[in-house]
């Protein structure tokens, strides 16, 4: 069967994952045939207090003169998102500093991660989070700009609801195929279809579930876990007894279906590729630019 699918979405690189000096890895992702990157803005030398006004004139002259875009700044702070009301002013105002640095670069893209979603909508964990992304998506939406949560720690279903929730969709989507797949087992197309509205970016990553995993061992939850036994389940996650990261169109994502369902509803963004190995990631990388093309006009 043939995989065309005739996409025309241009093609990123979470440049990070090239493990190069940043304008090198610029250098190299063009290299390699992307349009466009993603780079990491949480902290070093791309945290937004450290990037002046003219370091961000800079880089932005340097992607200009390669030819190169930004798909889409990473502003994921860690811990458990927004999940702890207590932290979540400083992490909102980071993030907004983090777009403010995204919009100056000239894309108005922030992916972020914001905790497991809790199914109790009534949940104190539930309301926090609404309240950051609240204010969050109608901060994104004064400069026409969005914050993508990437898909995953819950299924799409809960994940719409809570963004049905704001009352703006200045917070979206970073749709990612293969945490879904390996983490909830939930079905990126259907995923892709349900949650049409908001996916403004997406990673396109592979993978396969070896065994069924609770969310919150691999991506946390406020009070949750501790002790000598959740310490052993959090090593056997981290090892890839329950999942593992796979080159593209080896895991259980199918390409194919899925690249047909986001052009069945018009999503017209970015394909960012994440992809994390610790040996030759250049191949690694160059490799899943060319199984991308496949598919491509």
């Amino acid at each position: 069967m043939s995989l065309q699918v005739k996409l025309s979405n241009k093609i990123g690189v979470i440049v990070d994952s090239l493990r190069l000096p940043l304008y090198e890895g610029l250098k190299k992702a063009k290299e390699i045939g992307a349009d466009g990157v993603q780079i990491y803005a949480v902290d070093g030398g791309m945290e937004p207090e450290n990037m002046s006004s003219v370091a961000r004139k800079e880089l932005k002259n340097f992607l200009d003169s390669i030819g190169l875009e930004i798909s889409a700044l990473c502003g994921d702070l860690g811990g458990h998102g927004f999940q702890d009301a207590i932290l979540n002013e400083e992490k909102v105002e980071k993030s907004k500093r983090i777009l403010d640095l995204a919009v100056d670069l000239g894309t108005n893209i922030v992916t972020t991660h914001i905790g497991i979603i809790p199914e109790n909508q009534n949940s104190k964990v539930y309301e926090a989070m609404q309240k950051a992304c609240e204010e969050l998506g109608v901060y994104a939406k004064s400069l026409n700009a969005f914050f993508a949560i990437e898909t995953g720690p819950e299924k799409a279903n809960r994940l719409k609801s809570f963004l049905d929730s704001l009352s703006t969709n200045g917070v979206s989507v970073n749709f990612d195929p293969a945490n879904m797949v390996m983490v909830t087992g939930d079905d990126p197309v259907e995923g892709a279809k349900l949650l049409k509205d908001y996916i403004v970016h997406t990673h396109v990553k592979d993978g396969v579930q070896l065994k069924a995993v609770d969310p919150r061992d691999v991506y946390g939850y406020l009070g949750y876990g501790g002790g000598v036994d959740h310490a052993k389940i959090a090593e056997m996650v981290s090892s890839g007894e329950y999942f593992r990261e796979t080159p593209l169109g080896q895991g259980e994502v199918n390409f194919k279906n899925y690249f047909n369902a986001l052009k069945e509803i018009n999503y017209r963004g970015y394909l960012t590729i994440e992809r994390e190995v610790n040996i030759d990631p250049a191949k690694d990388i160059a490799d899943a630019v060319q199984y991308i093309q496949k598919f491509k006009n």
